[in-house]
């Protein structure tokens, strides 16, 4: 059996963060889970580490180590979503508040030590929000670039358009300069962007079969779930909300389940009107260097029984 890949998360959660590292936690076989890192994203980073440790002790994981990263994007404002995943990023269930403490030291000095004490190309990073943490570490350490294994990605979209504004994806949108600089960086990247996780709508028939796991990891995501897709269902009308971030998680387990290709993707960093735009050359009609392998199709039930069977083993 092969060893478990190592991997870094990088994420500010977010119900569907929180729905992504339960997932690696339920595949120890499969990821070895270094540290996580948390940004500002979603919610302030006050809450995004906050959230993980509540993540963690939820899933009995004190053992990992956490660190708190950036707490705004490179060069603008910080955004945030709370108007999709409540006050706190975790609204729903009742949660306490973690006693776990954060790890010493800065997420982007974590990135960079890691890499060049693992050996070159076995680090994979899950960037599951803004690419704030791993732009910095780029920024730092240029020469970290090519010890990475992958980048895989929740971020961007092409054919489906935005959902923060009508051209940009929430997390490309937070800190697209970070998206810039990551793109140009020469690292393989894996993105999976809103055209693949609208295909991962969280269905009432799905929804249950977590409910029936019964744990209270599983019934707590369950009630995270109901209010995260709230704004979704309302949106777009559909039965159930996207769950975004797990697809890389179960990309890394099932890579199977995805459909892509390799493509160039620039990042829109100057228009007022398309900032954070993700422009994905699908149909090759430029000769700019294919930069990034962009899923597009995706297995929703394969998906949802993935996690369901490993929501089951925490």
């Amino acid at each position: 059996m092969a060893a478990p890949r190592k991997i870094i998360v990088d994420t500010d959660p977010g119900q569907d963060d929180a729905a992504a590292i339960m997932l690696a936690f339920g595949s120890p076989d499969e990821l070895e889970i270094l540290g996580i890192t948390a940004v500002a994203g979603n919610v302030p980073l006050s809450l995004t580490t906050r959230n993980v440790r509540i993540i963690c002790e939820l899933c009995g994981r004190i053992d990992v180590r956490i660190y708190a990263g950036a707490d705004k994007p490179i060069a603008r404002e910080l955004v945030t979503a709370e108007h999709v995943h409540g006050k706190t990023g975790l609204d729903g269930p009742e949660l306490d508040e973690p006693t776990m403490p954060l790890a010493e030291g800065h997420a982007v000095d974590f990135i960079i030590d890691t890499l060049k004490s693992e050996a070159p190309g076995t680090v994979t990073l899950c960037t599951l929000g803004p690419l704030t943490n791993v732009a910095m570490a780029l920024q730092k350490a240029p020469e970290i670039a090519p010890r990475i294994r992958e980048l895989v990605m929740m971020g961007g979209g092409f054919f489906e358009g935005g959902n923060i504004t009508p051209a940009a994806e929430f997390n490309i949108y937070v800190d697209p300069e970070a998206a810039d600089l990551v793109f140009k960086s020469g690292i393989p990247i894996v993105v999976m962007p809103l055209d693949l996780t609208h295909q991962l709508l969280t269905l009432k028939s799905r929804v249950e079969r977590i409910r029936e796991i019964g744990t209270r990891p599983a019934i707590a995501m369950v009630e995270m779930l109901e209010f995260f897709e709230r704004f979704d269902v309302e949106k777009y009308g559909s039965d159930g909300g996207p769950l975004h971030d797990p697809s890389v998680i179960a990309y890394l387990l099932r890579p199977e389940l995805f459909k892509g290709r390799e493509c160039n993707v620039e990042i829109e960093t100057k228009s007022a009107l398309t900032m954070g735009m993700t422009v994905v050359d699908w149909w090759h009609v430029t000769d700019r260097k294919r930069n990034a392998k962009v899923m597009r199709h995706a297995d929703a039930d394969g998906f949802f029984a993935l996690l369901t069977e490993r929501f089951a083993r925490i």
